[in-house]
C-alpha cells in the first residue's frame, strides 16, 4: 500500500475535523440552548406575572419599590454563588452537576406559585438566583472544553439566543394562560410559575442523560474522535480542562490583568438598562397605552429582533477575529437612540413611535455573549478562566441589582431616571469597548517584539505557532497534531503561553 501523502492526510485531518465538530454540534449545543431556554424563562416571568396578578396576590399589592426588590432579589442569590459555583465547576463532573442544580432550580420555581406575601417572593427569587448562578459560568465552561477560539463566538451566539427563543415562548405561554380567570382557583400567574417548574424539573434528567461531562467521556464520538477533539481544542482553543486543580497564583494573575476590569466595567455597564428593562418590560409596554394581554404579544417581535442579533453577531465575531468589540459597539448604538426616545417621549408623538423606540432596546442584549465570547477566547489556565467568570458574574449581579430601582414607582409610567440612566451606561460599553480594544492590540504588539514571533489574533499554543498572515483563518486541522508535546497539556495561563495573541 502506497504511503499517504501530505495532501491525503490533510483531506483525512479535514474530515475527521468536520465529522467530530458536526456531532459536538448535535449532542451538545442543543440541550444548551434549550436549558438557557428555561433559564431565561423562568427568570422574567416576573414580568408577566407583574400584569396578571402577582402584585396584587402577595401583600395586598406589592407596594413603593417592593417589586423593584423583588426583582433584585434574583441577583443577590445569583451574586452569592457565582464564585463557589466556578470553584464546583472546575471540580465535578460538570454535567451531573448541572443536573442536580436543574432538580433543585425546577422546584423553586414552581414554589413561587405558592407565595402569598412579598417576603415569600424575596425568599424564591434569591434561590432560584442561587440555582441560576450555576449555567452560563458552566455554559462558559463547556463552551471553552469542546470547542476552538475561532468556533466559541458562533455557538455561545447559539446557546445565548435561547434567552431570546425564551423570552418569545415565555410571551406565548403567558398570552395563552393570560386568558384564565383571575378568579380560578389557581390565575394566571401561579399557573404560569407551575408550568415552567414543572418543565425545567424535567429536562433536569435529560441533562442527566444525555450531557458528557467531558470529552473523554462523550459516547456519541468514538475513542479516536474523543482524541482528536482534544488535542484541537488543546491546539487551537484555550486549553485542557481535564485533570486539573484550583491554583491561587492563576486567581493572583487574574486580579492584576487590565482585561479583566476592562470585561468587568462592560458587563457591568451592559447590565444596568437589562435589569430593568428585562422586569418591566411589560408595564413599560403597557404606558405606551396596551392592555395586559397585548404587552406579552408585542414582547414575541422583541424577542425574535434580540435572537437574530445575538446569533448574527456571534457568527460575525467567529469569522472575523478582530471585530468583537466592535460588534459590542454596534449593538449597544440603537439602545441609545431608543432610550433617548422613550426619555424625551413627552416631545415625539405618535405612540407608535415610541414603540419603536421600544424595539431600538432589543439588540441591547447581544453585548453580553460578545463579552462572554472575550472571556472564552482571550483566556487560558482553568482557575483564570473561572476567576474571571465569577467576576463578569458578579459585576452582572451588581448591574441587574441597581437597574430595577432606576424605575421610581413615583415616576410610573414614564420612568424618566431609567432611561436617562440606560441612554449614559450604553454611552459607557462604547468607551470600554474601545478602551478595550486598542489595550488588547497594543498587548500583541507587545508579546510579538518580546518573543520575536509575528501572528495576529491567531489560535496559536506554544511550540505550534501559526501566523495569520497568509490568512484571516488559520485551519486548526492544517496543523500537524503529532507535533504536540507533553507541555501543550499543561494548566498555564495566557500569560505564559508563547505565541498566545489576543481577540478583540
Amino acid at each position: 500500500m502506497a504511503p499517504i501523502n501530505e495532501d491525503q492526510h490533510r483531506q483525512l485531518d479535514d474530515g475527521m475535523e468536520k465529522r467530530v465538530v458536526r456531532k459536538i454540534d448535535r449532542f451538545v449545543i442543543p440541550i444548551l440552548f434549550v436549558t438557557y431556554m428555561f433559564n431565561f424563562m423562568d427568570r422574567t416571568i416576573l414580568s408577566s406575572a407583574s400584569v396578571f396578578g402577582l402584585r396584587e396576590d402577595n401583600a395586598s399589592n406589592l407596594m413603593g419599590q417592593q417589586y423593584s426588590w423583588v426583582s433584585s432579589m434574583f441577583y443577590f442569590g445569583f451574586f452569592a454563588w457565582s464564585y463557589p459555583t466556578s470553584i464546583l465547576i472546575a471540580r465535578l463532573p460538570v454535567a451531573k452537576y448541572l443536573g442536580v442544580n436543574g432538580i433543585f432550580w425546577g422546584t423553586v420555581v414552581a414554589a413561587t406559585a405558592a407565595c402569598t406575601s412579598y417576603g415569600g417572593l424575596l425568599a424564591v427569587r434569591f434561590l432560584l438566583g442561587v440555582a441560576e448562578a450555576t449555567l452560563t459560568p458552566a455554559f462558559m465552561f463547556l463552551t471553552s472544553t469542546w470547542y476552538t477560539r475561532d468556533e466559541i463566538p458562533v455557538r455561545t451566539g447559539i446557546w445565548f439566543a435561547g434567552n431570546s427563543i425564551g423570552g418569545l415562548v415565555a410571551s406565548l405561554m403567558a398570552f395563552g394562560v393570560g386568558h384564565i380567570s383571575p378568579n380560578n382557583v389557581v390565575g394566571p400567574w401561579r399557573a404560569m410559575y407551575m408550568i415552567l417548574g414543572i418543565g425545567t424539573f424535567v429536562w433536569a434528567f435529560v441533562i442527566f442523560a444525555f450531557l458528557p461531562d467531558r470529552i473523554s467521556t462523550a459516547r456519541f464520538l468514538t475513542e479516536e474522535e474523543r482524541r482528536y477533539a482534544a488535542d484541537r481544542v488543546v491546539i487551537a482553543g484555550t486549553g485542557s480542562t481535564e485533570k486539573t486543580r484550583w491554583q491561587l497564583d492563576q486567581v493572583k494573575e487574574c486580579l492584576i490583568d487590565p482585561k479583566t476590569w476592562l470585561i468587568f466595567a462592560l458587563e457591568f455597564a451592559t447590565q444596568i438598562p437589562n435589569g430593568g428593562t428585562q422586569n418591566f418590560a411589560n408595564l413599560i409596554i403597557r404606558s405606551f397605552g396596551f392592555t395586559s394581554l397585548q404587552s406579552t404579544l408585542i414582547n414575541i417581535p422583541y424577542s425574535l429582533l434580540a435572537a437574530s442579533v445575538i446569533a448574527g453577531t456571534g457568527w460575525l465575531a467567529g469569522r472575523y477575529r478582530t471585530m468583537n468589540c466592535i460588534l459590542i459597539v454596534c449593538v449597544v448604538s440603537p439602545c441609545i437612540i431608543g432610550s433617548a426616545m422613550i426619555y424625551r417621549r413627552d416631545s415625539i408623538s405618535p405612540d407608535g413611535v415610541h414603540l419603536f423606540a421600544y424595539f431600538l432596546l432589543a439588540s441591547g442584549p447581544g453585548a453580553m455573549p460578545l463579552n462572554l465570547s472575550l472571556v472564552q477566547s482571550n483566556y487560558r489556565g482553568v482557575t483564570k478562566k473561572m476567576t474571571v467568570s465569577a467576576l463578569v458574574f458578579f459585576a452582572y449581579c451588581a448591574g441587574n441589582i441597581s437597574g430595577p430601582h432606576f424605575f421610581r414607582a413615583s415616576e410610573a409610567p414614564t420612568y424618566n431616571t431609567a432611561f436617562r440612566t440606560i441612554m449614559v451606561c450604553y454611552s459607557l460599553v462604547v468607551v470600554f469597548a474601545m478602551t478595550l480594544r486598542v489595550y488588547l492590540q497594543w498587548q500583541n504588539r507587545k508579546r510579538e517584539q518580546s518573543e520575536g514571533l509575528e501572528g495576529g489574533p491567531a489560535p496559536v499554543t506554544g511550540d505550534n505557532l501559526v501566523t495569520d498572515k497568509a490568512s484571516p483563518r488559520a485551519d486548526p486541522s492544517m496543523r500537524e497534531r503529532d507535533q504536540l508535546r507533553e507541555e501543550n497539556y499543561y494548566d498555564i495561563t495566557d500569560w505564559n503561553t508563547v505565541g498566545f495573541r489576543y481577540r478583540y
